[in-house]
This record gives C-alpha cells, sequence and structure tokens, in this order.
C-alpha cells in the first residue's frame, strides 16, 4: 500500500487498482482518463472525471482504478494544516512589512 505524504503525481494504468493509505489532508485531481475511487469509512464510491478533483482526510485509506484503454494520472497535493498557513501568512506580512521599513529608509 503506497503512502501519500508529499505532493505527487503518478499513473494509473488501466486494469490496475491501486491501494494507498493517506498520512496527511490532500486534494486528489484526475488527469488524462476518468478514475474510480472507494475510500474508506465512505459508503459512496467516485467517478472522477479529467479536471476532477476530490479532498482527502488524514489518515483515510483508498483504492483508486480506470478503466478503458488509456492511463490516468492522480496529482496528489499536501493540504497545509491551520498553523502552517497561518506561520506563512505571518510570515509574509513580517516581509511586506521589512520592505516597507527598508523601502522607507533609502528615500531618507
Amino acid at each position: 500500500m503506497r503512502e501519500i505524504s508529499t505532493s505527487v503525481t503518478f499513473e494509473i494504468k488501466p486494469g490496475e487498482t491501486v491501494p494507498m493509505r493517506i498520512a496527511r489532508g490532500t486534494r486528489l485531481a484526475v488527469q488524462g482518463n476518468a478514475v474510480w475511487a472507494t475510500r474508506s469509512n465512505d459508503i459512496d464510491d467516485y467517478w472522477l472525471e479529467p479536471g476532477d478533483s476530490l479532498k482527502l482526510r488524514e489518515r483515510e485509506r483508498l483504492w483508486l482504478s480506470v478503466e478503458g484503454e488509456q492511463p490516468a494520472y492522480v496529482v496528489f497535493t499536501i493540504v497545509p494544516r491551520c498553523d502552517e498557513r497561518a506561520i506563512q501568512w505571518f510570515s509574509a506580512g513580517i516581509e511586506r512589512l521589512a520592505q516597507r521599513f527598508r523601502a522607507g529608509w533609502r528615500t531618507v
């Protein structure tokens, strides 16, 4: 079983079923061909067309497969946690403030 813990893209070949474990909150996007997805703790199955996406939960198990003759490409993008987003926002604000401060010193 593959574990998804970073942002990654990979190919699913026709007729192949790929089991996965999601380590962190992740968004799955589909390219190339439609993908059938079954999720743990979910009674529904998902048929995802190219361009569709699905938000996956931390510690979720997932089974993906493709039908037809063409492969599909699935893109997993890690969703930043709330604390990571807050740190990024705060860091960006500090950087903007520093740029203004440096710009003010140049005009003196």
